[in-house]
């Protein structure tokens, strides 16, 4: 019996698409890649939400991945949400009810990659699970949260760089768990088109305020920074907030309709344009405060000017190395001076965002999904 389940293992890697819409692009270009790499290898695709599922069918389908051996599996607890716009944020069921439920199905997996940490708990609390979930990377920076225990249960973690693989080792993180692959989520081919269109072609300023209110700039100045980006006439805005703040701050949903028929404002609580990287592609400024977002948008240096309503003493503090790589704001009437003088101070800003995210985010493109296929495809062999 337990030769037929080691058999069995060898040909099964299961992915949990359990968590938030922002964690997909995170996760699913490496299923992607093992799709198309190893078609004799069963990919078991679990989904939360019927709108996890419509969304990784209609890409799949899109991309013309036809392996017989990807199957789109529904949790035990699975949500219907017909009625939901594709893209919006789904109700999850209970996460903890979800993975109690689902271990019996990943017995005989002989992977399981997932995207966020609550999933680790199997691991964490039965070792028998420890040998085969992987955790990917989601967000990268000096924000992101590396001390959680749960960490320590994966077979290996996928991570973008040799700087981020450094900070996991000086935890006491063994080197032969951690898997330098890139960054992941640049591989991530179903993205929404380019942006909003706007009726100008003025620059386009994004603000991207974080959720958590002990990293953000919302509560401080939010209300007030929505109505001065709506009342001036020199950028077009995108106003795209993590999704998770509308969960801290319900009013977000009333602040932001109240300007959203300007024609120099574009407002997003909901598609999934929110979370692909759309809007960070389309800005040509970035305003925001903590948000690992930054990261992407400096994919391509642009200009970046940070909210510091706290007054905090960053330069002291080891999370906020990447405030170097734009202005910092510390008082609310100088933020309007400091993107208009974004363009002309840009210069003396490229050549350090470029070596920073060189540094942090590592490579970017196809080769780091197939880079963390090859690392999955090898711990299930």
């Amino acid at each position: 019996m337990h030769k037929s389940i080691t058999r069995d293992r060898r040909k099964i890697i299961a992915f949990l698409f359990l968590g938030e819409l922002l964690l997909i692009p995170h996760l699913h270009p490496i299923v992607e890649a093992i799709a198309q790499e190893a078609r004799d290898v069963r990919v078991d695709i679990w989904t939360a939400t019927s709108t996890h599922e419509r969304l990784i069918e209609g890409w799949l389908s899109e991309l013309s991945i036809n392996n017989p051996n990807v199957r789109i599996r529904r949790v035990p607890g699975f949500r219907m949400l017909p009625d939901l716009p594709l893209g919006n944020v789904p109700e999850l069921p209970p996460k903890s009810l979800t993975l109690l439920r689902l271990m019996p199905h990943l017995i005989t997996a002989s992977a399981v990659v997932c995207a966020e940490q609550t999933s680790l708990w199997i691991p964490t609390l039965l070792p028998f699970f420890r040998d085969r979930f992987v955790k990917t990377s989601h967000g990268v920076g000096s924000m992101s949260a590396r001390d959680d225990r749960r960490r320590r249960a994966a077979r290996l973690l996928l991570v973008p760089s040799e700087i981020e693989k450094q900070t996991y080792t000086a935890r006491g993180i063994p080197d032969e768990k951690l898997i330098v692959t890139g960054y992941v989520k640049s591989a991530f081919r179903a993205r929404e088109s380019g942006g909003p269109v706007f009726v100008s072609s003025k620059p386009v300023v994004v603000y991207a305020p974080h959720w958590q209110q002990h990293r953000s700039s919302w509560w401080s100045w939010g209300r007030e920074l929505v109505a001065l980006l709506a009342a001036q006439d020199r950028y077009n805005v995108i106003l795209a907030p993590h999704q998770r703040l509308v969960e801290k701050d319900p009013d977000v949903r009333q602040v932001l309709a109240s300007v959203g028929d300007l024609p120099h404002v574009h407002v997003d609580l909901d598609s999934f344009a929110m979370v692909d990287g759309s809007y960070m592609a389309a800005a040509d400024i970035y305003l925001g405060d903590t948000s690992s977002q930054v990261m992407e948008f400096l994919l391509r240096p642009r200009p970046c000017v940070f909210l510091n309503p706290d007054n905090i003493d960053w330069r002291a503090t080891d999370d906020h190395d990447f405030w170097t790589q734009g202005q910092v704001v510390d008082g609310f009437g100088d933020i309007l001076p400091a993107l208009d003088r974004a363009f002309k101070l840009q210069p003396s800003f490229e050549l350090g965002q470029r070596r920073y995210i060189a540094e942090t985010v590592g490579e970017t493109g196809p080769a780091t999904a197939l880079r963390a296929a090859q690392a999955v495809l090898a711990l299930a062999a």
